[in-house]
């Protein structure tokens, strides 16, 4: 049985788009308040006034989360505001595929900073408050949730640096889960397929008619199909874990 968020902080990031955006709207119609975070503050701006004419309550931190002082700043300035910090979701990432040689190493290097070292810059600072969050918050449950790939399952070419970033969030979500587990802070990895998102806009061109031409024809998942798959994961009651949850397009093959 799905139970509300009423009374508890979530924290979004990446969240001036895409599932982000997505993530923050659903979390807060169950309640959350909700903390978004992402560089696109304009963006930002136009989700709160959405969600605050809805009802609910939000707060906007500007934040590049590959700076490891802001994204500590943001975790800091989410509890001081709104009082506690209950789930975190880990979404902002970028994916610029394309075949090794000849890559352009600034891709290599974005990717590493955002997928990887913006996680765990959010997920070190918040972690202290998740555990203090589960132990005196009336759900006695707090959540971290990944979002990782089906690139953190599958080895392709052509995804390389990808599928290293993304086998990384989930080798450290379970590593994670296992610590958290007796303190009932849950870990979960999400692993979306083909999402219909601004995650393909930053490819190559080559890439990305590459791109368009193996996954054209599908219908894709739209980005609020991850959304209630993670407001699924976090209203669990206090004794089921969903730890890991692949999410593919119906026609997608791998």
């Amino acid at each position: 049985m799905a139970e509300r968020l009423d009374g508890t902080v979530a924290l979004v990031t990446g969240a001036s788009s895409g599932i982000g955006e997505a993530t923050a709207r659903a979390l807060a119609a169950q309640g959350a308040a909700v903390a978004v975070v992402a560089r696109r503050k304009e963006r930002l701006d136009q989700l709160a006034e959405t969600i605050t004419s809805q009802g609910g309550k939000i707060l906007v931190i500007e934040t590049d989360v590959t700076d490891q002082a802001q994204a500590s700043a943001a975790v800091a300035r989410t509890v001081a505001e709104l009082g506690r910090l209950d789930t975190v979701v880990n979404n902002a990432g970028v994916m610029l595929l394309g075949p090794a040689v000849g890559a352009p190493l600034e891709e290599w290097d974005r990717m590493v900073a955002l997928n990887v070292q913006g996680l765990l810059y959010i997920t070190h600072a918040a972690l202290d408050h998740l555990i203090k969050a589960a132990a005196d918050s009336p759900r006695r449950v707090a959540d971290l949730i990944n979002i990782s790939s089906v690139a953190g399952r599958v080895a392709r070419s052509g995804s390389n640096v990808y599928n290293l970033t993304k086998f990384g969030v989930a080798a450290l979500s379970e590593s994670l889960r296992q610590e958290l587990a007796g303190r009932h802070v849950r870990v979960a990895s999400v692993e979306p397929g083909a999402v219909a998102t601004e995650l393909t806009s930053h490819l190559r061109p080559e890439v990305q008619t590459q791109m368009r031409q193996r996954i054209g024809n599908i219908d894709l998942l739209q980005a609020e199909d991850i959304a209630d798959a993670i407001q699924y994961i976090v209203t669990r009651p206090r004794h089921v874990a969903i730890n890991e949850l692949l999410v593919r397009p119906t026609e997608q093959e791998g």
